[in-house]
């Protein structure tokens, strides 16, 4: 695993000192944050891309269309 040189400007420092304020350690913390956020960001691709989705006419369509053909086959 590489070591990471943490540079943290005033707001980052605050950031920091609040998230290990109950014995978290700093690389505890840094570490977190960086999956917190590489999550957030996840989510809000996905959600971006879905609603693109729900405004792509060709997409409803096909989405429609797919429900027709497998109509046929529904059990009740």
């Amino acid at each position: 695993m590489a070591t990471i040189i943490f540079r943290p400007d005033d707001e980052s420092a605050r950031a920091l000192a609040a998230l290990t304020a109950d014995g978290t350690t700093a690389s505890a913390a840094i570490r977190e944050a960086l999956i917190h956020e590489a999550q957030r960001r996840e989510a809000a691709r996905l959600r971006a891309e879905a609603i693109a989705l729900a405004q792509d006419p060709a997409d409803a369509a096909e989405a429609r269309q797919v429900l027709a053909d497998l109509a046929p086959l529904r059990a009740w």
